[in-house]
């Protein structure tokens, strides 16, 4: 049976509840739609949060992502449905969720939303790999 694009987040227990750590998600190959145009936008997706007693399950979370697909929606506002929606089912210590959007138009959009302050206590994101340090 094909996978098919799902709205449906699954969590699954956090194997360590009691410490402070870091989750980074990328998703490099979203999509959705110009609700103007009707052209498609193409986007990163950086998901990073503070875990609680779950974890979103990453096989989930790409169905999620990928029922945006034929979706027209703002880049404002998906970033905003994506943090709330995450946010809800698996009810981290802190979320964020950062759209880096392509170029269209001659124009870059960058969106981020958090459920509020970065913790004090959570330990530096690592550079991506590959990354150089200036």
């Amino acid at each position: 049976m094909p996978t098919r694009p799902s709205r449906d987040l699954e969590v699954v227990p956090n194997p360590a509840p009691g410490r402070t750590y870091r989750v980074r998600v990328v998703a490099p190959e979203f999509t959705c739609l110009c609700p103007r145009t009707g052209q498609p936008d193409f986007a990163t997706i950086v998901v990073e949060y503070a875990p609680g007693d779950g974890l979103v399950e990453l096989k989930s979370l790409k169905l999620y992502l990928w029922s945006f697909r034929d979706e027209g929606v703002f880049h404002e506002a998906v970033v905003n449905r994506i943090l709330d929606d995450l946010a809800g089912a698996a009810r981290p210590r802190w979320m964020r969720v950062t759209g880096y959007f392509r170029v269209r138009g001659g124009i870059t959009t960058t969106v981020t939303a958090a459920t509020g302050p970065e913790p004090t206590d959570l330990p530096a994101p690592a550079p991506a790999p590959g990354a150089h340090e200036g």
